[in-house]
């Protein structure tokens, strides 16, 4: 399987799962553990030693390794890297404290308080570099040769690795899941595709009774994962909570209930994938709401089903594709996308449990989704919103000509219903 990096079209990701011995998974585990070990040791030689930098703590993973002789079997390049992790964490609060008035005006999204200690999940990894595996000839089994010597594992994946270099292949990740251990291959690549220009523009308005509704009227179901794995979920949380704890029937039901979570999350991001590159390969211009998702799941009342939706991971894919294929996309301020009318522009003031769109000034009458999609498509040709915002904050890409000259959907005859 491929999984792409959302916030970066010059690196691929592979993954393919590792196929190997109890014990050799066992000596992964250790790895893993090492690696989390480096990293919150480096987290405390910073707090214990405030004002070092990261080449201090790159340096310190040397003096961990003779310190710890079970720390010196992981590969001196892994242990750098989880360094890397530490000093990330670390950079993130430093930047948001060295001065309060540039956060508030630079409004920065995710994590911003002070590095916690990594504690002991189902999930964990490892990360090697260049150095610690090698892969074989017919490129189906990687070999890790650093002090654990976890051994030879095959691949199971779709992808052939073949095609690239192996000077390409920046860092080797291993990854533990509920369901396994799985390889990530990072390979230098830029990822850029064509497309014929379909000359046609869209506006997005995503909700909960469908998943989104677009300018053009059509709709896509909100397949709601979560929701139809509910009731098992919780049946199995039923059966997890009756057992005795650190027995081995609670490690059972434990794994069952994490295997199940993952399928969820997996659904949730196979059709975020699926329909991103499908709406972003048929359209020129694709226009969405910039919602703050993070705010809207304080309303505890739906707050389950707009995470469940995954608008967020939606839009970061929307972003990535339009970046792949050419396409432009915007991000436009939601004020008032759902209250103006999009025939006149006059402002309607409605509730969220009303679901059509009457407007008492000149007549026009439709759904209100759709209603608040053509606001929304207006708004990105006119440029409103600011445009090829990714996850990490940069902006890239910008209309051309053609779309700036673009006329106003306002006035138009109206669609049909």
């Amino acid at each position: 399987m491929i999984y792409v990096n959302a916030r970066d079209v010059n690196m691929l990701v592979f993954e393919a799962k590792l196929d190997g011995q109890d014990s050799q998974y066992q000596l992964l585990d250790e790895a893993i553990r090492t690696a989390r070990f480096v990293r919150n040791a480096c987290l405390r030689y910073w707090m214990d030693n405030k004002g070092i930098g990261r080449y201090e703590l790159s340096a310190y993973c040397a003096t961990l390794a003779q310190q710890f002789e079970w720390a010196g079997k992981l590969n001196s390049m892994a242990r750098q890297a989880s360094a890397e992790r530490a000093w990330s964490a670390i950079a993130r609060f430093l930047s948001t404290t060295r001065s309060a008035n540039d956060n508030c005006k630079k409004a920065l999204p995710g994590k911003k308080g002070f590095p916690k200690f990594k504690k002991e999940q189902t999930h964990g990894s490892v990360e090697y570099k260049t150095c610690g595996w090698k892969l074989s000839d017919d490129r189906r089994y990687i070999t890790f040769s650093d002090g654990f010597k976890a051994g030879t594992f095959k691949l199971w994946g779709t992808r052939d690795l073949h095609f690239y270099q192996l000077k390409q292949f920046k860092r080797v990740r291993v990854v533990r899941r509920a369901d396994g251990y799985y390889a990530q291959f990072c390979i230098d690549q830029d990822r850029v595709e064509t497309r014929v220009p379909s000359g046609k523009t869209i506006g997005i308005d995503v909700g909960l009774n469908h998943f989104y509704t677009d300018s053009n009227g059509e709709t896509i179901a909100n397949p709601r994962h979560l929701r139809k794995s509910e009731k098992s979920l919780k049946r199995l949380q039923r059966r997890m909570s009756k057992t005795k704890k650190g027995s081995n029937n609670r490690v059972k039901f434990r794994n069952k209930l994490a295997r199940k979570h993952l399928k969820v999350s997996r659904q949730r991001k196979d059709f975020a994938v699926k329909t991103a590159r499908c709406v972003v390969r048929s359209n020129d211009l694709v226009a969405y709401e910039d919602l703050k998702v993070r705010n809207m799941v304080r309303n505890r009342h739906l707050a389950k089903s707009i995470s469940d939706a995954a608008w967020t991971q939606f839009r970061e894919w929307v972003e990535y594709f339009g970046k792949v294929f050419g396409v432009v996309t915007v991000a436009v301020p939601p004020h008032y996308t759902s209250q103006n009318c999009s025939n006149c522009g006059q402002v309607v003031k409605k509730t969220l449990s009303t679901r059509t769109h009457i407007c008492p000034h000149c007549g026009h009458t439709q759904d209100r989704d759709w209603n608040a999609a053509r606001n929304i498509l207006e708004k990105g040709l006119s440029t409103a919103g600011h445009v090829g915002t990714n996850a990490s904050g940069e902006t890239d890409q910008y209309l051309s000509e053609a779309t700036l000259s673009s006329k106003s959907t306002r006035g138009k005859r109206k669609p049909k219903e």
